[in-house]
């Protein structure tokens, strides 16, 4: 059973007397632990079916099943547990508090949550996993972009989501940070965790193992990667002294 399907699901938007397609009968699935990039241009649509894979949106029409459960029939204090206790969201923006250490704000998603115990350890534990030991008490205002991306996604993981969503996790990165930043999401993938990146750049793309691009509200290729992008341990070498390699085992 897959752990999303999407099932002729379509977005309208009212704007006045006029309808925006947003998307357009979609129809896809994804199956546990797999590592899918959905791309597309801008207006394409790939951002709405983020929105409504996260429990952030409702479809206009068609049926959206979480682990098999109909999730467009939830009310919205059951979407909210799920995107509380399932889901971990990455953004380009990073929505941290700037005047908060990271630990603080990788603590955050717990204060709401059943499994809030153990806050401190827990959110210590997330941060340990992206690479900030050494950072958790700075304000994320005197980190590095990438040093705040990480935070994030300590952020986004700290609940043990199975899921991680990340709508343009790069965007305000260099390469070197941006390529640190999807190492880190091969790990995560690598650990069991389904990850699904929204993205436009192929570059970023190329590290999944499957990719749905999507154009005018629709899907227009859906296709496994069968090249993906492993860094070795050189490669990690040369990404830290500011080169971008694109090696491929």
């Amino acid at each position: 059973m897959a752990l999303i399907e999407l099932d002729n699901v379509s977005k309208i938007y009212e704007m006045g007397k006029h309808q925006v397609h947003a998307l357009r009968e979609v129809s896809f699935s994804i199956d546990e632990n797999e590592y899918v990039a959905i791309m597309g241009p801008s207006g394409s649509g790939k951002s709405t079916v983020m929105n409504i894979m996260g429990c952030l949106d409702r479809p206009t029409r068609g049926v959206y099943s979480l682990g098999g459960q109909d999730v467009t029939k939830l009310t919205d204090v059951q979407l909210a547990h799920i995107r509380n206790e399932r889901i971990g969201f990455v953004f380009q923006t990073f929505n941290l508090l700037p005047r908060t250490t990271a630990l603080e704000n990788v603590e955050l998603p717990l204060i709401y949550s059943p499994k809030g115990g153990r806050r401190r350890e827990k959110a210590t534990r997330a941060l340990s996993v992206v690479g900030l030991a050494d950072r958790m008490q700075h304000k994320s205002n005197e980190l590095s972009g990438g040093q705040q991306q990480k935070v994030a996604i300590a952020r986004a993981i700290v609940n043990e989501p199975s899921i991680i969503l990340a709508d343009e996790p790069t965007g305000n990165l260099d390469s070197k940070s941006g390529s640190e930043i999807m190492k880190l999401f091969q790990r995560l993938s690598e650990s069991g965790i389904t990850v699904i990146v929204v993205t436009h750049e192929q570059f970023i793309a190329d590290h999944a193992s499957r990719i749905i691009r999507f154009h005018d509200g629709g899907v227009v290729e859906d296709v496994a990667v069968p090249d993906r992008t492993i860094y070795t341990k050189d490669d990690l070498r040369t990404l830290n002294s500011g080169e971008l390699v694109n090696n491929r085992v």
